[in-house]
């Protein structure tokens, strides 16, 4: 979190480093903190240190920059210096920002408020972008990029980047990164640098939660990843390929694959390895003891503050990722950061993706059997890819061991457990009959970015013209009234 900024961030990747380059004594230095913050995390748990009040609610959007042509306009730097606002920050491409949302507790408007804020904050970048001469589209995976976009000369301006982009191909040996994707088309490629994470842009829920309950959130965030990225999915095409539903998931997985042949280090973006237990700090003694540092940026200030345990996490990109923040009094608390959902396709529609994300881990972290242990997490991670390589068209598993469609699961079953749980968190009713309504008519017409694209391609065979008429309801309809006939 920036000094002075009250919005939730990913991990400690948003901060600057204050150095060009590492030295053995630096990893040295910053393994022996992260071994001490990493220790005092648990010890603070089993001492009931974390905070234990009500839930609250946040987000982050990553948006692109294009230009009139519908490319990517490497302008964020001056930008960003126009829209001056705290709660809009750079990413790791010239061409793309990072909106944020303030903090809600989850009740009463909480959710029409987060929508309001990020009204008033994506018309003030329209504005901004406007008089820079460029636009500004959230979608998953931008239609028009082009390989050559992706190069170290559209990194942004700042050292953590750079350092990344470093500390991965040193962990490779040097060794470029290879993209091999296969879904409806197939994409085979190299790329000599970490840009490619560029391309995968996406709209991150987080949730503030009671340490005494995050262990099951966290859980039931799990389970709930192949529902939500299906329903959300808005990423089927790069570089010209038609690929999975979610084309974002893959991506991202091999944009800053570090393992080198031979070695058994773990992808850094995954899944995860299992459900937690009831010791939820053990998820930090797991990224201690599996993840070798890659930014060892070394902190001074005391071990409560967790510089290096959060600036480690941050670099993990678990599509469920467990972090640790600090209150006004500096007292930490636990969040689950739900990953799994792309930008777009319109303000409303992430709201309400938001919404049932809220509502229904709010009913399955709280149903008297815990339902991860009906549904093993080897399932759980399977019905995810398969989610996210086939959109609402998706065969999942579910609690009751039977396979299903995920939209019909969606439709029957878990949109009525999330008007339930937004209705047991008093949230207003106005509200829930609002946003859980717009799922509800994405769901009767089989409709998300993802397929919306696929039709509009199918018809015209045109990105640009995708691209343009996506933007055009992006500006003025939601994902729902985006039938194939609209096209």
């Amino acid at each position: 979190m920036e000094a002075g900024v009250a919005h939730f961030e990913g991990g400690a990747m948003g901060k600057e480093i204050g150095s060009d380059g590492f030295t053995e004594d630096d990893f040295a230095r910053f393994g022996q903190r992260l071994e001490q913050e990493t220790a005092h995390a648990h010890k603070t748990y089993r001492a009931g240190g974390f905070a234990n009040a009500g839930l609250v609610a946040g987000f982050e959007l990553e948006a692109w920059l294009i230009d009139e042509h519908f490319f990517p306009a490497p302008r964020n730097v001056s930008f960003l210096q126009r829209m001056a606002s705290p709660l809009v920050v750079p990413e790791l491409s010239l061409f793309n920002v990072e909106i944020n949302g303030t903090p809600q507790a989850l009740r009463a408007t909480a959710l029409s408020q987060l929508e309001g804020e990020l009204i008033a904050t994506w018309q003030r970048c329209q504005q901004v972008a406007a008089d820079e001469g460029v636009a500004m589209i959230a979608i998953g995976t931008l239609p028009t990029l082009r390989e050559r976009d992706l190069s170290l000369s559209s990194m942004s301006p700042f050292k953590r980047y750079a350092a990344l982009n470093e500390q991965v191909l040193r962990r490779r040996g040097g060794r470029p990164l290879t993209l091999d994707i296969a879904g409806i088309e197939t994409l085979t490629a190299t790329h000599s640098d970490v840009m490619l994470e560029a391309a995968t842009t996406s709209f991150q829920v987080h949730l503030q939660t009671p340490v005494s309950e995050v262990a099951r959130t966290y859980n039931a965030s799990q389970l709930l990843a192949a529902p939500l990225v299906a329903l959300a999915a808005n990423s089927p095409f790069l570089f010209g390929r038609a690929l999975w539903h979610e084309t974002r998931i893959p991506l991202f997985e091999q944009a800053v694959d570090c393992r080198q042949a031979g070695h058994p280090e773990r992808m850094r973006v995954t899944f995860g390895s299992a459900y937690l237990g009831k010791d939820p700090t053990a998820c930090f003694a797991e990224n201690l003891s599996s993840y070798p540092v890659l930014l060892p940026y070394v902190e001074e200030g005391p071990v409560t503050s967790y510089a290096h345990l959060r600036l480690h996490n941050g670099t993990i990109w678990r599509w469920n990722r467990l972090l640790i923040g600090l209150d006004k009094e500096q007292v930490p608390h636990l969040r689950v950061e739900q990953r799994v959902m792309p930008a777009g396709p319109s303000l409303i529609d992430m709201i309400a993706n938001a919404a049932l994300y809220y509502g229904a881990v709010r009913c399955l972290a709280r149903q008297a059997e815990a339902p991860e242990a009906r549904l093993p997490f080897a399932v759980a991670r399977e019905n995810f890819y398969r989610a996210a390589r086939y959109g609402l068209e998706a065969q999942v598993v579910w609690l009751d061991g039977r396979c299903q469609n995920v939209a019909e699961l969606l439709l029957r079953e878990l949109l009525p457990l999330a008007r339930e749980g937004l209705a047991e968190l008093d949230l207003a009713a106005a509200d829930i009959t609002r946003y859980l309504d717009v799922i509800s008519a994405r769901l009767r017409n089989r409709q998300n970015g993802a397929a919306w694209q696929l039709a509009h391609y199918a018809k015209y065979q045109d990105f640009f013209r995708l691209t343009a008429d996506y933007l055009e309801h992006q500006r003025g309809a939601r994902v729902a009234d985006m039938s194939p006939t609209s096209c």
